[in-house]
Formats: C-alpha cells, sequence, structure tokens
C-alpha cells in the first residue's frame, strides 16, 4: 500500500487520479510501490524536477499523457500495441527515447518540466504532437535551444496549417527559456514581438500568394502599434496594427491583403486589431500616407498621437512604414503644446480605471490602480511633453523609454529604478497568468489554490515562518502601491513648477509669488535668486532639465545655509564652469549623495568652493566615500613624485601639477571634514581636528618633498650635495590647520672638498627655489614656506649646514630656540642627514637636568610678551583661537615648558604633537588630568574653530566673531545649534583651559 506521504514530500497530492498511479509500474514506473521511493537514481532526479515545477501535480499528469502519446504515435507503426500485458505503458522505442532524454539531458529535463507544469495549454500541444519535445533538447554546442522568435516554417511555400505548427513551437522554445530563468523579462518581450512579426510577415507572403493571378503586389505596411510595437508583447494579446498603403492605386489590393492577414493570424496564434487606426473601426481598414497625414493633422486626439508613439514597421513594405512615421513624427512631438495635451492624458487614464468592473479593480494588474497602465501613461505623457527636443525619449518601448526619462533626469534615479522593477514584476505576473490556459486575462485569481499556483510560478517558496503566496501578495501590493505613487507624482506634480517652468519665458508663476517663495526659503535677494533659476532651468535642453530635477533639492540644501544666496551662486558659478561637461549633471543625477554633498560644501564653505572652481574635475571625489579618506603617507608621497616627474624635463609644468596634486587634496580633506561633522559620510570614516591636523600635514610633506626633487633637478648643485627639510612648529607637530603656513628649516651637508662657499650657494638656490615655485601666483593655493624659526630668525642666513647649526646651537642658543626645537621633525630631503639633525635638536630641546629657574622665568616673560605684542589690532583676547585665552597657544606653551623642564628624565613626553605630549605628562603624574583635560578640550575647540572659520570665509581667519553670519556658518559647520550658545560655551571652555596653563606656568 502507498503512503501519500512519501509523495508528498515532492509536492503531490492526489487529486482524482493518485500520484502513486502515475508514477508506479503502471504508469511512468519512477516510483517503487515497495520501499516507497523513486525506482533508481534517474527516477529520482525526475521527480526532483518535477516537485520543482509550478504545479508539481499537473506536469505530472501533462508528462504521463505524453508518454502515452508518444507510445500511442509510435504504436500506430507497430500494429496498434501500446500497453503491455499488465496495462502498463508500452516500453516502445519513442517512450523510452523521451524517459532516456529526460535521465540523460538536464536542461531538457528542466525546461520540459517547466513548461508541463506551468501550461496546460503547451501541454496540450506536446501531447497533440508527441515529436514536439524534441525542440527543447540541448543542442550540440551544448546551448539550450533557440528561443530568439524566429519561425521555422516547414516548405517552400508557406501555408497556414504549417504557420500555426510552427508559431507553435516557437512558443514553446520561448516559454521554456522563460521559465527556466535563462532570459528575463526583457529579452522574452523582444522574442514575443519577434514572432509576432514574423508571423505577420509570413501572413503577409500568404495573404499575397493568394491574391488573383495577374494581380500586382500592393505596396503596403503593417505597423505594430501597442505592445508589439513597443516590442513589450506578451504571450496572448491583440497585436495592433495600423496597415498604409502607398498611394491611391494600392488600397484595393491592400485591403484584401489586410483582411486576409486578419483572417490568417486569428487562425494562427492571435486576434490582430486594427482599432487604432483613424476613425478606428468606423474608419477605412487601410489609408494611404497622404490620408493619414490629413486626419492626424485636423482630427486626432492626444491619445491617438500617444498610440503613434509605439509604432514600428513590423511586415510589409517596412520602407513604407517608416516613412509613414517619419512623417507624422512632426505631430506627434507638438502634441504635448495642445493646451488640453496634458489633461488629455490624465483623463484617459481615470477613464480606464473607472471601466474597470468593481469586482476585479483589486486584482487587475494591468488596468487597475498601480497597475502598467499607471506606468505606460506616466512614462508616455513624459515623452510627449520632453520628447519634443530631448530625441533619446523618443524610444516606443516602455521599459527603454523609461530609461531614458531617467538618464535624461526627467525622472528621478531612485523612482525610475522603483517604476522599473514595478514594471517587471507585473508583466512578469501577467506572463504567467497568460501562460497557463495561452488565454487572455490580467487578472490574478483570488482561489487559494490559483494563488498558490501564481507564485510558486513567479518563483516563491515556502520558507519557514515565510509563506510563499504570502510573499507574492506583499510583494504585489508593494509594487502596486509605489507605482500608483509614482505615478500620481509624475503626472500630477510638475517638477519644480513653483518656481521654473519649461520653457523659461513661459513661467507660470510670477515674479511676485516666485519672490515670495524663496523669502520662505531665506532668499536675502528673491529676484536674483531667480534670474539664476532661470539661467539654470531655462529651455528644454537635456541640462536644464537635469537641473529642474536636481534643483528642489539643493534649494532646500541652500535654505538650511546662513547664506543661500550665496549657495546658489556658488552653484551657479560651478554649474557655468561644468554645464557643457557630459559627466557633470550626469554625476550630480546618478551619484547618489553627490549632489547633496555638493550642495551642502558650497554652501557652507568659500574654502572648498573656491578650490572647486579652479578644480571642477574633483567633484568626482564626491560620489565615494572612499575617495574622502585621507590618503595615507605613503601614497601621497608616491602620488606627488609621479606628478612631478611626468614634466621632468620642464621644473615650471612640474610645480603646477605638484601644486594642482597639493589642491585636489585640499579640496579632497575640505570637502569630508565638512560632510563628516554633517554625518554625510560612513560612521567608519569620522574625522576630527586630529586626523584632520595629521592629513595636512602629509600633504604638506608630500608637497615639500615634490617640490625639492624639482629644485634639485633644476639647481643639482656639486655632486654629494646633502639637502634636507626640517618642520617646525605645527607641520612639525602634525597639528597643520587650513590656513597654516610651512614652518621649515633648511639644513645641508657639503660634500667632501667641495668649498663651503660654493656648497652653501648651491643650498641657498635650492631653498629659495623652492619658496618661489611654491610660492609664485598661480590657479593653485599657495604653500607658505616660513622659515622664521631658524637660527637670528630673518636676519639669520636661510640655509645653514650642519656643523653651523651645531656651532650656533653650542655657542648663542637661547630658550626660545630650543623650545621651537620641541617640534623639528625630518620632512623631506636626505634622510641622513635630517636624522643627524634630529640627534642635534635632541640635546637642545631635552636639556640635561631641565630648565633653570631663570629659563623658567624667561619662558613666563616671553609668553607674557607675545600675548600683548603679537595679538592682532583690535583683536577680541576671549576669542582669538590662536592667541587668545586658553586658545591654541596657551596650550602649546603650557605643554612646551613641562618638556623642556622634565623631557629629559621622561621619554614618553619627547613627542612633537601637542596632545600625545600632555597625556604623556599625565601618565608621568607631572599634571592634573583635570587640568589636562580642560586644557584638551580648550585646544581642540579652538582648532575645530580656526579650521571651521577658515572653512566659511575662504581665506585664514583666528578671530571668533561673536555674532553674523560667518559665525553662524562656523557653529554649523561644527555640529549646528544656538551661535550664542555656541559663543558661550567656547567661553566657558577657553576660560578654563586658560586657568590650567596658568597654573602650569606658575608651578
Amino acid at each position: 500500500m502507498t503512503r501519500p506521504s512519501r509523495l508528498a514530500r515532492y509536492g503531490f497530492a492526489d487529486n482524482g487520479v493518485r500520484a502513486s498511479d502515475l508514477l508506479g509500474a503502471t504508469g511512468l514506473r519512477l516510483w517503487d510501490a515497495e520501499t516507497q521511493a523513486p525506482r533508481d537514481a534517474d527516477a529520482a532526479e525526475l521527480l526532483s524536477s518535477l516537485s520543482r515545477a509550478a504545479d508539481p501535480n499537473l506536469a505530472l499528469r501533462q508528462l504521463h499523457r505524453l508518454v502515452e502519446a508518444a507510445g500511442r504515435a509510435a504504436a500506430r507503426g507497430n500494429g496498434g500495441r501500446v500497453t503491455g500485458p499488465g496495462g502498463e505503458i508500452s516500453t516502445n522505442a519513442a517512450t523510452d527515447e523521451l524517459i532516456g532524454a529526460l535521465a540523460l539531458d538536464a536542461g531538457l529535463r528542466r525546461r520540459l518540466i517547466a513548461v508541463l507544469g506551468a501550461s496546460s495549454a503547451l501541454g496540450d500541444h506536446l501531447v497533440a504532437n508527441p515529436d514536439d519535445w524534441r525542440v527543447l533538447a540541448t543542442g550540440k554546442t551544448g546551448l539550450p535551444p533557440n528561443a530568439e522568435g524566429h519561425l521555422e516554417v516547414e516548405g517552400d511555400e508557406p501555408s497556414v496549417p504549417a504557420l500555426r505548427r510552427a508559431y507553435r513551437i516557437s512558443l514553446l522554445r520561448i516559454a521554456a527559456a522563460d521559465l527556466t530563468g535563462g532570459r528575463g523579462l526583457e529579452p522574452t518581450m523582444a522574442a514575443l514581438s519577434r514572432l509576432a512579426d514574423e508571423t505577420l510577415a509570413t501572413a503577409y507572403a500568404i495573404a499575397v500568394a493568394g491574391l488573383t493571378a495577374g494581380a500586382a503586389e500592393p505596396s503596403l505596411a503593417v505597423v505594430a502599434m501597442g505592445k508589439c510595437g513597443g516590442n513589450e508583447l506578451n504571450y496572448v494579446s491583440d497585436v495592433d496594427v495600423i496597415f498604409v498603403a502607398d498611394n491611391d492605386d494600392d488600397l484595393s489590393a491592400g485591403t484584401i491583403v489586410a483582411a486576409r492577414i486578419i483572417e490568417i493570424c486569428g487562425m494562427v496564434a492571435w486576434p490582430v486589431d486594427a482599432a487604432l487606426r483613424p476613425e478606428g473601426s468606423r474608419g477605412p481598414l487601410v489609408r494611404t500616407l497622404a490620408s493619414h497625414q490629413a486626419y492626424y493633422r485636423r482630427w486626432a486626439r492626444t491619445w491617438e498621437f500617444q498610440a503613434l508613439l509605439k509604432a514600428r514597421p513590423a511586415a510589409g513594405d517596412l520602407a513604407l512604414g517608416r516613412r509613414w512615421i517619419e512623417d507624422l513624427a512632426p505631430l506627434v512631438w507638438h502634441a504635448a503644446e495642445r493646451p488640453e495635451a496634458v489633461a488629455d492624458v490624465r483623463d484617459m487614464r481615470r477613464k480606464i480605471i473607472d471601466n474597470v468592473p468593481p469586482g476585479l479593480v483589486d486584482r487587475e494588474i494591468k488596468r487597475g490602480p498601480g497597475g502598467l497602465r499607471d506606468i505606460e501613461f506616466a512614462v508616455q505623457l513624459l515623452q510627449l511633453v520632453h520628447g519634443r527636443i530631448d530625441e533619446t525619449l523618443r524610444a516606443p518601448g516602455t521599459i527603454p523609454a523609461l530609461r531614458a526619462l531617467v538618464t535624461g533626469g526627467y525622472v528621478g534615479r531612485d523612482d525610475g529604478e522603483t517604476l522599473l522593477r514595478g514594471y517587471r514584476f507585473l508583466r512578469s505576473v501577467e506572463h504567467r497568468l497568460q501562460l497557463q490556459q495561452l488565454r487572455r486575462t490580467h487578472t490574478v485569481p483570488d482561489d487559494p489554490d490559483g494563488l498558490r499556483w501564481l507564485a510558486a510560478s513567479m518563483g516563491y517558496t515556502a520558507m519557514p515562518g515565510s509563506d510563499a503566496v504570502e510573499a507574492f501578495r506583499s510583494d504585489w501590493v508593494g509594487h502596486a502601491a509605489q507605482v500608483r505613487r509614482l505615478h500620481v507624482k509624475l503626472l500630477y506634480q510638475p517638477l519644480l513648477e513653483a518656481v521654473a517652468r519649461v520653457p523659461a519665458e513661459a513661467l507660470r508663476m510670477t515674479t511676485e509669488s516666485a519672490g515670495r517663495r524663496l523669502e520662505i526659503l531665506g532668499f536675502a535677494d528673491p529676484a536674483g535668486a531667480l534670474r539664476h533659476l532661470q539661467a539654470l532651468t531655462g529651455g528644454v535642453t537635456r541640462t536644464s532639465a537635469i537641473q529642474r530635477t536636481l534643483l528642489p533639492m539643493l534649494l532646500q540644501e541652500f535654505a538650511d545655509a546662513p547664506e543661500p544666496d550665496r549657495g546658489l551662486l556658488n552653484y551657479r558659478h560651478v554649474s557655468d564652469k561644468l554645464g557643457s561637461t557630459p559627466w557633470y549633471l550626469r554625476l550630480l543625477r546618478d551619484g547618489g549623495p553627490v549632489a547633496r554633498r555638493l550642495a551642502r560644501v558650497i554652501s557652507l564653505s568659500r574654502y572648498a568652493t573656491d578650490l572647486l572652481t579652479r578644480d571642477p574635475e574633483a567633484l568626482r571625489l564626491l560620489a565615494d566615500d572612499t575617495e574622502l579618506l585621507p590618503r595615507s603617507r605613503e601614497s601621497l608621497l608616491d602620488g606627488f613624485v609621479a606628478a612631478a616627474d611626468r614634466y621632468a624635463d620642464d621644473p615650471v609644468k612640474a610645480i603646477a601639477a605638484v601644486r594642482a596634486r597639493r589642491r585636489r587634496e585640499l579640496f579632497r580633506l575640505a570637502c569630508a571634514d565638512i560632510l563628516s561633522r554633517a554625518g554625510e559620510l560612513a560612521p567608519a570614516h569620522p574625522l576630527d581636528v586630529n586626523a584632520i591636523g595629521i592629513a595636512l600635514s602629509d600633504v604638506t610633506d608630500a608637497t615639500l618633498n615634490a617640490a625639492l626633487r624639482v629644485a634639485r633637478r633644476a639647481h643639482p648643485g656639486p655632486e654629494g650635495l646633502r639637502f634636507a627639510i626640517i618642520g617646525m612648529g605645527r607641520l612639525g607637530g602634525y597639528e597643520m590647520s587650513y590656513p597654516s603656513d610651512a614652518d621649515v628649516l633648511f639644513v645641508y651637508e657639503p660634500p667632501a672638498g667641495v668649498p663651503e662657499n660654493e656648497s652653501s650657494a648651491a643650498a641657498q638656490v635650492i631653498a629659495e627655489e623652492l619658496r618661489r615655485a611654491l610660492n609664485a601666483p598661480a590657479p593653485d593655493p599657495e604653500l607658505g614656506i616660513d622659515a622664521d624659526l631658524r637660527p637670528e630668525g630673518r636676519q639669520g642666513p636661510l640655509v645653514r649646514s650642519l656643523a653651523a647649526y651645531q656651532q650656533y646651537y653650542a655657542r648663542w642658543s637661547r630658550v626660545w630656540e630650543a623650545q621651537a626645537l620641541l617640534r623639528a621633525r625630518f620632512v623631506c630631503g636626505d634622510a641622513e642627514l635630517g636624522g643627524r639633525f634630529e640627534e642635534l635638536a635632541d640635546r637642545m630641546r631635552y636639556p640635561e637636568g631641565g630648565l633653570t629657574r631663570e629659563q623658567v622665568v624667561e619662558i613666563r616673560r616671553i609668553k607674557a610678551r607675545v600675548e600683548v605684542e603679537r595679538m592682532p589690532r583690535n583683536a577680541d583676547p576671549h576669542t582669538h583661537t590662536k592667541l587668545g585665552r586658553g586658545g591654541l597657544s596657551d596650550v602649546e606653551w603650557a605643554v612646551q615648558l613641562l618638556q623642556l623642564r622634565h623631557a629629559y628624565a621622561v621619554p614618553d613626553l619627547r613627542r612633537t604633537r601637542t596632545l600625545e605630549a600632555l597625556d604623556a605628562a599625565v601618565q608621568a603624574a607631572l599634571l592634573d588630568p583635570a587640568d589636562a583635560a580642560a586644557m584638551t578640550v580648550g585646544w581642540t575647540l579652538a582648532a575645530q574653530v580656526r579650521n571651521a572659520l577658515t572653512l566659511v570665509r575662504g581665506r585664514p581667519n583666528d578671530q571668533l566673531p561673536r555674532h553674523g553670519v560667518e559665525l553662524a556658518g562656523t557653529v554649523q559647520l561644527l555640529g549646528g545649534g544656538d551661535p550664542g550658545e555656541f559663543v558661550d560655551r567656547y567661553l566657558r571652555l577657553t576660560r578654563r583651559s586658560r586657568a590650567a596653563m596658568e597654573r602650569v606656568l606658575e608651578s
């Protein structure tokens, strides 16, 4: 006795005919009733394939019928014997061949079972034509059989029966490829459309051959319309056509041929519908070119022009069909200029929905809300409106047209992808529904069995805690809701209607109302803003279309900045520079966050905007988070040297390349700084002021290294001359800020046997050439080279030998020079020479025994003098970030005093970075942790403000303003909040930092 539970594991259910009987000894002989298992390995493979069919029971029944039919067909040539003595299916050659082929050919097995389980109509065809399963066998090349929609009609002269057979075989191949996932929706639609074209062409040939003897073949074009014209035909649909005759002499015979084509195709495949012709079913079946032109020019309604969007020559005189389309094209692409055109399209869509029976409206995937018609009408309306100028939108198919709309900026990228996904899903559902019975339907079944079959045919499977039908229903509802939302958005919400219309001179919004809108957004000069918007969005060019898509979001970003007008002006400048560059607007449209990031950067930072206008290509950096990470020191050094070496024979071009590279890196860091604070970058990419300081220092190191290479190539000096650059100040401490100059010392060592004066002169030339090259006026930002910390300051020689430095520091060095050397480090040049200079510096900055009392007093005196003499006139000492109370200088002097006093005994204090030395002082119990924390906060905040001020103003600034847009911009860059509260916080934290510094200096 068969236990159904075993077979149930394969998805079989006993519905009238028991699966065990169909599979057992009296059936396909795949199941062993005694062992309750597949008979052998081949049987197991076939059972497994059956279980994966959309309807395993249907697949099994149809396979059984097919085997029986193959046996009967073979028996007709075998004395009529069909069954064995026990009633089993005869094991004749035909059935053995089919079962054996299924065992040996995995591709055939997969394709045939998929068809049998998804389409009872194609199963019936196979049963009626039991040899046709061979067309699904894997070919000699190992590839699936031809499924491109080509007809293979037997016989020299095609006949209706041969055409019907060839059509079904080609349809069988297309369905098999579709069901086994080898093609996808678009190739399947294209293959079905190609099959329709070749069917029409063959029917045309049959019809012409049937004309009376002596009758001339008419010049007749069969123009495909609707889904066939758009190369998006489904399995069972009327094929919409329009018949076009060349002239009056072709009308009579042309009408006979056209009527015969309709008759033949109705017998072979599907109804041919010519109702889209002028005057519909009341008008003549065939018209001439001139008659069509007259009708469309005078009488055609908007929906008729909308239908012409999908017109495509399919059969007959193809050249005539192309002439007809070209003749009517000017009328099509001016149809949207009619005052009622947009309203007509909207009204037509509403009428279609109203005509859906109420009981079916929620299950109609074509005409119902959120269905295919919603997508098609939205796309076609946008084509009619924008396709007047943009010829890329004149694609007949929905998918290519939608892609073109996205490419042109008329549909947002996310919206376009959502519509594409919805369209593919809904069309796939439509295909599965029609394939089942080869019947025209667009209605999702509401019975449980029908829904289960549909879900399975779409690839949904039951998972733990998830029902396949519910998963399908959830996706269907989700796609329908998104499609309906976007349909409404595209049809009823014009892009940027509140500010600009297309064309620019036809603004639908008055200047006064637009001005009020811009005032609400915070623009101080609405009239000026309107002029910028008109310049950016005027006309119907592709560029203008993309700008109209982008500007709503950009305007809101500009409005969030302290100076919205400046943000829009900066955007206009960038667009004017790059507007004709093909990649610019494409990057803003398709580059994910690029447009939003650009808006934030240029609305908040003049510094970054200036860099961008000098190097518009740098905009590409905003497309990728990884591009907004600081480059490693090694990659910077290599990259800058490579840039210089590209122009090894031209020092001017080499330096220009180095400076351009620096400009690009400064823009990268400025954008990373701005965007990381705004949360625009991934959490894995935080950039604090310390990271920015290190990154800016690395960029400066790389710049100096490459510039020195260029200078030495131009002025090599005596052979063996050693030269090195020592970083000082913020450069030496890896604490560069955007406005920082490069504090350096130049050191050389003469080669043996070369007079000192010759070596000194050569080194002087190298240093001066390097300073001149990096400070010279150029489109790229200059790098100030400050050597004032050298012995004797500005009065001393620019370059000294290592021996001269040793001599000076041994005899003349003062305590402030030892203090300056605390941040000295080798930057570039001769590493061995640089290392020996650092050793010399160690002896000076970490003096044995520390400082004397007199030296400590001297440092305090110098500190007090600096506060008085170096503070800019009219500067507020409470909010000056560099020299003000509790700011950068205060903390650095405190740390440096601790280093001078104790670093000889505490090696951890021997650091060039301020905060690292501060932490080391705490670890060595030389500083109260609370004071260290206060100074850390004060120094960090002052450094942040100093960088932010430069980003906002575009030029160096150390003074935190008490009010105004610069303060607001600084505060927004640093995280937002109330500007007044930010100033109060700055004063409070720097006051604590100042008190901690005073305790250190007085201890």
